[in-house]
């Protein structure tokens, strides 16, 4: 007798659902072998699914209050995207014209630019301002695609500022899809430029421990670069997440070498993000953990870079590769993952299939719900898109356009 489900989708071209291979984030050659079915479907009951296979075997087996037809395109996971800066009030497109006269973002930042005029702007604006900006920009991400999002602080800079940031990253999260990272340390703002030390107490002594009191976060992360927060800076607000039960995120070698990669594997981080400029040794230290290699080819097309992260070395060595949009108003303005698929098969030499693959399974195990989200397998939750892409090669390959037909959202059409 046929089993019910609350949604059927069916005559995929390809169902791609990234759950080949063993547990965990794919590696290696894996990457490239996700999982792919022609002529697939995905059954839905609630929020969670209950089957997935061939169209044939899934309409035998199952009988649907609604059936969705595919027509021939391309089904995937929702995407997840493990970084962003989304709760940032107000944009930068000043920044941006100067960058494109020649400035360089280090030079912005160093007259006062960057992350401390987002600090200051962002103190400047009322919280439903931000709540606003925050909920459309979301919005637009989820329409584009991404059904689970990580959102750091980081613009407030003082405590009760980067509190506010993190409580409205928790007011537009409605679904449970919201992943939260404090991120105080993102930079030494104006009115602690000199006592940096006296920041950093700050950062640890009452800003995490106000953060963990009141739930607010998951992880912590530091802008670990030169100009911002060095190594041992890192360890010493690592060692007050750690007692206050934050896990680790970590900006590492984003702008200069400065063994970011090493030190995140160190700490037991969860991602070392950015790694445009990461070590061998950087490399040798990842393939060997846990600690996923968080990929932001948007920032580096951005902001005007002609390198990337090395890609194809990581994959080559077996480093466990994520992608994110790094969405924020002043190095990667776009909520669009899409873009970042684009640019990655570009910029980091990712085949069209390891890009999709490192965006969906790779980048949930990159925020701790890898067990959740991210790939088509019963038990997981209801987060599945219908493309216009007869094949998965033309998503990143037709850029510019929002390939979304359809977004599948805890079982619910959104789109």
């Amino acid at each position: 007798m046929p089993e019910p489900a609350d949604l059927l989708v069916v005559n995929a071209s390809e169902l791609v659902t990234c759950a080949a291979g063993a547990e965990g984030p794919l590696r290696g050659d894996d990457l490239a072998a996700p999982g792919i079915i022609e002529g697939g479907a995905v059954a839905t009951r609630g929020d969670r699914i209950v089957g997935v296979g061939t169209t044939a075997e899934l309409t035998a087996r199952f009988v649907a209050t609604q059936t969705l037809d595919a027509d021939g395109c391309v089904v995937l996971p929702g995407i997840v995207d493990p970084h962003t800066h989304l709760v940032f009030g107000r944009t930068r497109e000043d920044e941006f014209e100067l960058r494109c006269l020649g400035s360089t973002y280090e030079e912005i930042a160093a007259a006062g630019g960057g992350i401390r005029a987002s600090s200051r702007r962002f103190q400047a604006t009322s919280r439903d301002d931000i709540l606003a900006q925050a909920q459309a920009t979301r919005r637009r991400a989820l329409l584009h695609g991404t059904t689970t999002i990580e959102v750091k602080s980081g613009y407030g800079l003082s405590t009760e500022s980067e509190l506010l940031a993190l409580e409205i990253a928790g007011a537009i999260d409605d679904r449970g899809d919201v992943v939260r990272t404090f991120l105080g340390a993102h930079e030494v703002p104006d009115a602690w430029r000199d006592d940096r030390e006296g920041y950093i107490r700050l950062v640890c002594e009452e800003m995490i421990p106000a953060v963990a009191a009141r739930r607010l976060a998951q992880f912590c992360d530091v802008f670990c670069e030169q100009h911002v927060f060095t190594q041992d800076e890192t360890r010493t607000i690592a060692a007050a997440a750690a007692r206050h039960g934050l896990a680790m995120k970590v900006h590492a070698d984003e702008l200069a070498g400065t063994g970011g990669a090493e030190l995140a594997v160190e700490l037991g981080a969860v991602s070392a993000d950015h790694l445009m400029q990461v070590s061998d040794a950087g490399i040798d230290a990842l393939s060997g953990s846990d600690t996923i290699a968080v990929l932001l080819p948007g920032t580096s097309f951005f902001l005007g870079m002609r390198h990337f992260a090395p890609a194809r070395r990581m994959i080559d060595a077996g480093c466990a590769v994520a992608l994110a949009t790094d969405c924020n108003p002043g190095s990667s303005m776009t909520e669009n993952p899409q873009a970042v698929l684009t640019i990655a098969c570009i910029g980091l030499g990712l085949r069209p299939i390891e890009a999709i693959a490192a965006m969906t399974r790779n980048a949930a195990f990159a925020i701790g719900v890898g067990d959740e989200v991210g790939r088509l397998e019963p038990g997981y939750r209801a987060d599945l898109l219908i493309t216009d892409c007869a094949n998965h090669r033309l998503l990143p390959y037709h850029h510019g356009v929002n390939h979304m037909r359809t977004v599948i959202h805890h079982g619910d059409t959104v789109s």
